[in-house]
């Protein structure tokens, strides 16, 4: 029975471990990514950062697909991009969080790093002023606050804001007119309910702006099909194409 007790309890212990040293791969990723300006962030120069001695970058794939699929951050084949205002947001609780450290020496570029971020929260929190009384009324953060865009109030507000997101994941994508849906709402974000952004993306459908077509995404991930629009008559719809120039 002892001999049962022990197995079970080291059992946990390792999964712990296992659950703490996923949960620093991401806070580091974040950091770097972040450090390294946050949008179209060569995947290749990101990964080999991460990199420590015997690490490949088979061993950071979770890392950027949990990453993704929680909406932190938004992947393509080749360049990564911070997703405001989840991936700050993930970013400052892991590096709150007591269970996260860094398990060896660290090197100058991580430390400044560190001392940049540091440095604007600082900065963050002084440009605040009046707003740090709402942010302790709130709950929220000098870097929640300042980094949080405005909630879209209108439709015609959020179809400027949709083409542009189209636009500029088209773009750096290299997405050929077809952008999946859940790409931008993700990229949207807070701004708008899940409801209302269905609603004001089949209203662009009705007003011939946007196509959304059906299919389905790259993975077949239940997350990204959820973030997608599904209609009773249409189906499940995937991907938009741009009809306006």
């Amino acid at each position: 029975m002892t001999d049962r007790v022990t197995t079970m309890s080291n059992d946990v212990d390792a999964k712990t471990d296992t659950d703490i040293e996923a949960k620093a791969k991401q806070v580091r990723l974040l950091l770097y990514l972040w450090d390294l300006g946050g949008s179209d962030v060569k995947r290749g120069e990101l990964t080999k950062r991460l990199k420590r001695k015997k690490e490949t970058a088979a061993d950071y794939q979770d890392s950027y697909e949990t990453l993704e699929n929680e909406g932190a951050i938004a992947v393509s084949r080749y360049k990564v991009s911070l997703v405001q205002p989840k991936g700050l947001q993930m970013l400052e609780a892991g590096l709150k969080s007591e269970a996260f450290e860094f398990e060896s020496q660290i090197g100058a570029k991580t430390a400044n790093a560190l001392l940049k971020w540091i440095r604007e929260q600082d900065v963050s929190a002084g440009t605040v002023s009046d707003g740090a009384v709402a942010a302790g009324k709130t709950g929220e953060s000098a870097i929640e606050q300042s980094s949080a865009p405005k909630a879209i109030a209108s439709y015609d507000q959020f179809k400027q804001v949709a083409l542009d997101v189209y636009n500029q994941l088209n773009r750096d994508y290299n997405l050929d007119d077809l952008v999946p849906i859940y790409r931008i709402r993700r990229t949207i974000g807070d701004r708008v309910s899940r409801s209302q952004f269905n609603d004001w993306m089949l209203e662009m459908q009705a007003n011939d702006i946007l196509q959304l077509q059906g299919g389905s995404v790259e993975d077949s991930a239940p997350d990204k099909i959820e973030d997608s629009i599904t209609t009773e008559l249409d189906g499940l719809r995937c991907y938009a194409r741009r009809l306006t120039s």
